[in-house]
């Protein structure tokens, strides 16, 4: 092996070349490479990366220091334009003629020196993020039973990465996957900038959109990578009023419609003036775009909890009839959100973001809020229809679950609310562990037993604190329970202050205190008494202030003036630290938590009304962490005491062993269906309740290719790998619930206000 001037090789090692042993020059130099005197006229680096052949001025010395013409050759260097299109800035383009200030060879070999050390950074970068994009996504993908014809290449964790790959048409192929300031092009044409400063990375390719290599931060396990229940925390954001519309998240679309408090007479208006379906699809195609995914992913967080109504994928056109005999129809836009769903799912799992998919709404009523689709009257579980509501309700969580327990889906959504707050107070306990227990034997009749088999299931606390869920269906299968600690809706004044100092030790007043104290040690002591469990709703409405918060024509009792926290342009210092306080003890005593909501949209007058429940407001306006990990030790400061949870589940809790037996005396006493009695229905009529039949053709949700983007210059590829067939139990053939044909049913969703059954209806 040939050496040279600039190293030796002593055996296997290498060592560097010995220090220049030349004087330090007497005077200061304006050139770098300025010889000391006395030192004779040898250039270290004649041989080195200077002297490359075709280098036109290699044979020219440096300038003196004060840029003598002297030295300037009298004919232009053979290839001066070479050296120009180069961006040599020593020489014209015209001439070859050298211009004072160009860098000698000896700077320019330093410059190729310290060029060489950034592209080798560089290339320990880009395989920083290209060998686990390849490990973690592409092999791990292929390693599956998909497969693809094409060979793919991820882009750089930094600045490299734009947009989707193979983006069909003339254009050049993208690169897949992107970090900090990389550029994101969506298939609405728009661009823009990913800014994560916490090491996360997106991953896309339209031929396989089923990639699972995103991390959204570099402490969370990349989707393609166990969740560990009890180690890793679910920082999660809420995205609420997208699927299913809440008055005080979309206001503009009700103050359209003064008299509509709810989707169900809001959707009934639209129809009435043709403009439901442009209107509705509208904003599920605006309200959440993909940049705010990016966002998402962007501020530490790692989960989105996504409320779905059961109309993402049927309403009945016949309900029963109203005391009059009017034939009941659902009035909600019927199954066109789920492309926007589905759009959705892709954006989570580009950033890496697992999806808690929660069922929202289901029919009846399960509480008689707004936000279950209609105000007013409980009819599922309770009243004359509420077994065949319930009935109904079963074959939309089958669905749901047959789609998303599919491969391409299962480690995307490794959680699903079945039924999103039901109203325990009004349906009985006993009643409700009958439809939980029904629901959980259902979709592990369809997933199977164990880790790996389907979601996890998620039920909520029914508003009776999780204390009461102690020891629920030992031995049954991944199930978490859901709370949702507010003080928003206590209905007391709480008007104690909350901007007392800007100093975080003293901010907050009461209030992070209060979180603390109120919801860190029941849900620590749960996570035992119980197993996983998630505060699936929390925010910052420490007090009932906001626009539509407490309904359409609704009034707060807060006991101070509502319009300070109905405008956050007016928020000083002490509000916001007070309110950062307040939501960092709330995160710390929740531990695993999913904000609601990330978004409230503006009202008619173009502002943000309830802006104590906008996690993206908060950040833009400085009363949310930037950094959720920030939020550790809040608990303590406060000086509550910590109840031990040692962050270790029992194994069937988490689909080990013993997950899927459940104690006999569980079954014995919660194993009945339906019920055998339902409240608000009186002893005669429990046995003859309408009921449906399993007759009809069960419903499948599909996999859709993105449309073409108008205008876009380019297509959407199809998919080369399986895009799943959306059922994932080929052996569940069951059909799905109807009316018995000949038998007249009272109006599901307001059966409380019309005489009970006196004989059970056979459709004979």
């Amino acid at each position: 092996m040939m050496m040279d001037e600039r190293s030796h090789l002593q055996g296997d090692l290498y060592v560097s070349p010995a220090p220049s042993t030349m004087a330090a020059p007497s005077q200061p130099s304006y050139s770098p490479y300025a010889l000391a005197p006395n030192q004779p006229s040898y250039n270290p680096y004649a041989h080195s990366l200077d002297s490359y052949r075709d280098e036109p001025d290699a044979a020219y010395p440096p300038p003196s220091p004060d840029g003598s013409g002297m030295l300037l050759p009298s004919t232009p260097p053979v290839r001066a334009a070479h050296s120009a299109a180069y961006g040599d800035a020593g020489y014209t383009a015209s001439t070859g003629a050298y211009v004072p200030g160009r860098a000698s060879a000896q700077e320019r070999k330093k410059r190729r020196l310290i060029g060489l050390g950034a592209l080798a950074a560089l290339i320990v970068v880009a395989a920083a993020v290209v060998i686990p994009v390849y490990f973690f996504v592409i092999k791990k993908h292929n390693d599956g039973s998909k497969s693809t014809s094409s060979n793919v290449s991820a882009g750089g964790g930094g600045g490299g990465g734009s947009g989707n790959s193979n983006t069909g048409g003339t254009g050049p192929a993208r690169a897949i996957s992107g970090g900090n300031g990389s550029t994101v092009f969506t298939t609405s044409g728009q661009s823009f900038v990913y800014n994560n400063s916490f090491g996360g990375f997106w991953v896309d390719d339209a031929t396989d959109p089923f990639l699972n290599g995103a991390q959204p931060n570099s402490w969370t396990p990349p989707l393609n990578q166990s969740w560990n229940w009890g180690t890793d925390r679910i920082y999660g954001v809420n995205l609420g009023g997208w699927f299913v519309l809440e008055p005080f998240i979309a206001p503009a679309l009700f103050q359209k419609y003064p008299s509509a408090p709810d989707e169900w007479t809001l959707t009934t208006l639209m129809r009435a003036d043709g403009s439901l379906n442009d209107t509705l699809e509208n904003h599920y195609d605006t309200f959440i775009t993909e940049e705010d995914m990016a966002q998402i992913a962007g501020a530490g967080l790692n989960w989105v909890r996504i409320p779905i109504p059961f109309w993402a994928i049927s309403t009945w056109s016949d309900v029963g009839q109203d005391l009059n005999g009017t034939t009941v129809a659902e009035p909600f836009l019927e199954s066109v959100c789920w492309k926007y769903i589905l759009r959705a799912l892709g954006w989570a799992r580009k950033y890496g973001l697992r999806v808690n998919l929660d069922i929202h709404t289901a029919p009846g009523s399960q509480n008689g809020y707004n936000h279950s689709g209609k105000l007013g009257q409980v009819n599922f579980l309770n009243g004359p229809m509420g077994v065949a509501n319930a009935q109904r309700m079963l074959d939309y969580i089958r669905i749901i679950i047959e789609f998303v327990s599919q491969d391409e889906y299962k480690d995307l959504v490794p959680m699903v609310g079945i039924v999103n707050e039901a109203l325990m107070s009004t349906i009985g306990r006993t009643q409700l562990t009958n439809f939980y227990l029904e629901a959980h034997n259902m979709i592990r009749g369809i997933t199977g037993y164990g880790e790996g088999n389907g979601p996890y299931i998620s039920i909520h606390d029914g508003f009776d604190g999780v204390a009461s869920w102690a020891g629920f269906l030992p031995g049954s299968d991944r199930i978490i329970l859901d709370t949702h600690p507010y003080f928003a809706f206590d209905q007391q004044p709480n008007d104690s202050p909350i901007a007392t100092s800007e100093d975080p030790a003293q901010a907050g007043g009461i209030w992070p205190k209060q979180a603390c104290s109120s919801w860190g040690p029941s849900l620590n002591t749960s996570r035992t008494a119980f197993g996983v469990t998630v505060a699936g709703e929390f925010s910052n409405g420490y007090n009932d202030c906001g626009l539509f918060l407490t309904g359409v024509n609704g009034t707060a009792f807060y006991g101070g003036d509502c319009s300070l926290w109905e405008d956050s342009t007016t928020w000083n210092a002490s509000v916001k630290a007070g309110v950062m306080q307040f939501a960092l003890a709330s995160m710390d005593a929740t531990q695993d938590w999913f904000f609601w909501t990330w978004k409230i949209g503006a009202a008619a007058d173009g502002g943000v009304r309830s802006p104590l429940w906008s996690y993206q407001l908060g950040l833009q306006g400085g009363w949310m962490p930037q950094d959720p990990r920030s939020a550790v030790g809040a608990w303590a400061s406060r000086g509550v005491v910590d109840p031990p949870f040692d962050g270790t589940f029992s194994a069937w809790q988490t689909g080990g062993a013993g997950a899927g037996t459940i104690a006999p005396t569980a079954t014995a006493e919660f194993g009945q269906w339906p019920p055998t009695s339902i409240a608000h229905v009186n002893a005669t009529a429990q046995t003859v309740l309408p009921t449906y039949t399993p007759t009809a053709a069960v419903t499948t949700l599909m996999y859709t290719t993105p449309a073409p983007t108008p205008g876009a210059g380019a297509t959407e590829p199809t998919p080369t790998v399986s895009v799943g067939n959306g059922w994932v139990n080929a052996a569940d053939t069951a059909l799905a619930m109807t009316a018995v044909a000949g038998c007249t049913y009272p109006d599901a969703w307001n059966a409380l206000s019309q005489p009970a059954p006196t004989a059970l209806c056979t459709g004979a």
